[in-house]
């Protein structure tokens, strides 16, 4: 099979691993990707990859671009010591690689030939690949909470009162909220968004309803596509590659503001020492406490 292209997974670092400007992007979370599994067997000369904390995950990444990988093509691998850096001489190890490793960064850095028989891609392609849970909706490692309901989203179900109307789930998941919310038959549409496309293709295979659509982008991108929506409901993240980052729950409130008509309602449920009341009280009319436990707080904010 011929070279076709040398791919990237996750944001580039080129002072830790230097990426040819053309060089396909295949990480779910960055919107418009291509489906790293998707990759023909042998098809890269090289691949660079930003690699996942989880270790499940990042298996199944490493051993997917393994696959993809043309004999002798090359790998590299980067990642936090913190944060499963120093796990990845050893993760490909035992896939067959002869591995040289350095520092640089706070980062270990890992590069590879990819081997003529690697081993264990298939076991470990299987235990990453999308699954149902005990509940028996779709879901895959890598996805927020993806082996169980996270008490943030759970205590918003049990606040939710029925909704009616246009609505959008922001940061939908593989769709615990949204089915839900499409409970309701006062609910017309509804719009699940997420930055995971794994995310979006559970909720897919979860829901299936005709008012729901689903769209794989960033909310805080996603707003021309929304406007006048009754309601928002939304478990905002507030963690991005590894550190706390506030300012991704800010953007989820100020574009639910944006996407709600005048007296259109949104709930939010977040971490007790997250400091949202100001941005919510700044945008929204009408701003309550709807619920609080186990150190999660629900509000109703309404336009």
């Amino acid at each position: 099979m011929p070279i076709l292209r040398t791919a990237l997974y996750g944001q580039a670092d080129h002072d830790l691993a230097p990426v040819a400007a053309d060089a396909v992007q295949v990480s779910p979370l960055i919107a418009g990707a291509t489906d790293l599994t998707s990759l023909d067997d042998g098809s890269l000369d090289a691949m660079a990859i930003r690699a996942p904390a989880g270790v499940v995950e990042r298996r199944f990444v490493l051993a997917h671009a393994l696959r993809a990988l043309a004999v002798e093509g090359r790998l590299t691998v980067f990642g936090p010591k913190d944060r499963g850096g120093l796990r990845l001489r050893k993760e490909l190890e035992a896939f067959g690689c002869v591995v040289g490793e350095s520092s640089k960064k706070h980062n270990r850095i890992c590069v590879a030939l990819r081997p003529a028989e690697p081993v264990g891609l298939t076991e470990a392609i299987e235990a990453g690949a999308p699954r149902q849970g005990a509940d028996g909706l779709w879901t895959q490692p890598g996805v927020f909470s993806w082996d169980r309901l996270d008490p943030g989203t759970a205590l918003l179900l049990k606040t939710l009162p029925a909704l009616s109307g246009t609505g959008a789930d922001f940061g939908c998941g593989i769709g615990w909220l949204s089915k839900a919310i499409l409970a309701s038959p006062k609910v017309t549409k509804l719009a699940l968004v997420d930055l995971d496309r794994r995310a979006v293709d559970a909720a897919c295979r979860n829901i299936d309803d005709p008012r729901a659509s689903f769209l794989w982008d960033d909310v805080r991108q996603a707003a021309p596509t929304l406007g006048a929506l009754d309601f928002v409901v939304t478990n905002p993240p507030f963690h991005e590659t590894g550190g706390e980052d506030r300012s991704l729950g800010q953007g989820f409130i100020r574009v639910a503001a944006a996407s709600l008509r005048k007296g259109g309602d949104l709930w939010l449920v977040a971490n007790r020492h997250l400091p949202y009341e100001a941005i919510l009280n700044e945008h929204f009319a009408k701003v309550r406490l709807a619920g609080e436990t186990n150190g999660y707080k629900v509000y109703e904010a309404r336009k």
